[in-house]
């Protein structure tokens, strides 16, 4: 079996003991961005398995999206990322916008 060179690690576990791989993240194509695929995406750059840049290249990410998703997560927790639950987590307009 031939094994592709990559940079960085293969696998990272994770703090409940789970263990991701490059393997488990989105096809690089991904265009449909759901809750699930956010979290591993935000996942693996977090634990070290991506980087950031290699994340917003792989994926056609900007920097903005992605704190987006990690300050959503992080504020809210991974129900946030779901597209029904953005109106409930928008940070409100202040007065006089």
């Amino acid at each position: 079996m031939y094994l592709h060179k990559v940079e960085g690690p293969r696998s990272v576990t994770l703090p409940d003991g789970s263990i991701l791989t490059r393997a488990d993240l989105p096809p690089a194509d991904t265009r449909r961005w759901v809750a699930s695929r956010k979290i591993l995406v935000v996942r693996g750059v977090l634990y070290g398995l991506i980087t950031l840049s290699e994340a917003k290249k792989q994926y056609g990410i900007s920097d903005e999206e992605f704190n987006g998703w990690v300050t959503l997560v992080a504020e809210h927790g991974e129900g946030a990322l779901k597209v029904t639950a953005l109106k409930k987590y928008r940070q409100p307009k202040g007065e006089g916008e």
